[in-house]
């Protein structure tokens, strides 16, 4: 006979030993991006014209609009948190979830599963907080859990700069290839810094959110990390792509 209460317990504490904070950040962005209006699983929000509206209204609710978040607004001033769990488009959370996957668990490893909670939502807030700032102006709408993920790289640069990471590069025809964690980050970092300086308020990827993600996230580790708590062996090896 199976006892229920020896299989439940032998699974939360097979839980407890993996990355459950990266597992549960998953599992939430999909949720609400399944139940919400974009992924068009979801009948109530109607099709065509009356799907876009409700787009709108659902990424105007819960997202960063930096001229209402300079306001001082309170409900405006949690925008940055409920962002982080909105996405605009199957492909923009694929993409973060993969990186939050590959990335995140030696991360959480690393700081333990409160402190990167803790971690990862203070990055992607300072995050959308910084790009708010420099558009105080924009009246556009800015989702995503890019700005947090990119905290997390930027911390794993610190923590893991050794680890051999496999990445695509479409300039490359998306060879697999492997190269040092530390080169693969700095290389995606002056690509985001790049963008972002050329990059303007208006409709596309929010740059600027990544380059202060990742700077908070890296001068984070530093600073909590540096006397000598930092992993120098190398790490077992990630997978990714590119960009985030």
């Amino acid at each position: 006979m199976i006892d229920w209460r020896e299989t439940a317990l032998g699974a939360w504490r097979g839980a407890r030993r993996g990355p459950t904070v990266t597992y549960g950040l998953i599992a939430v962005c999909c949720l609400v991006f399944v139940l919400g209006p974009v992924s068009g699983l979801h009948p109530g929000y109607g099709t065509g014209d009356a799907a876009l509206a409700a787009q709108s209204e659902y990424f105007h609710r819960w997202g960063v609009v930096p001229a209402e978040l300079t306001t001082g607004d309170p409900r405006a001033l949690l925008t940055p948190l409920t962002a982080l769990f909105v996405h605009g488009s199957w492909l923009h959370l694929l993409g973060n979830m993969l990186f939050l996957h590959v990335f995140g668990a030696m991360a959480e490893e690393r700081m333990g599963a409160v402190g990167f909670a803790l971690f990862y939502l203070g990055c992607g807030y300072l995050a959308l907080l910084g790009y708010a700032a420099v558009h105080a102006s924009s009246e556009q709408t800015l989702v995503g859990a890019s700005g947090a993920i990119s905290g997390v790289l930027g911390a794993f640069l610190y923590l893991f700069p050794r680890s051999r990471v496999t990445s695509l590069y479409p300039f490359l025809f998306f060879l697999p290839l492997r190269f040092p964690a530390w080169i693969v980050l700095l290389f995606w970092f002056a690509l985001q810094w790049l963008a972002a300086r050329s990059a303007g308020p208006g409709p596309g990827v929010a740059y600027l959110a990544h380059v202060v993600g990742f700077a908070v996230g890296f001068l984070y580790a530093w600073g909590r990390y540096h006397q000598g708590d930092k992993v120098k062996a190398q790490a077992a090896a990630t997978e990714g792509e590119s960009q985030p």
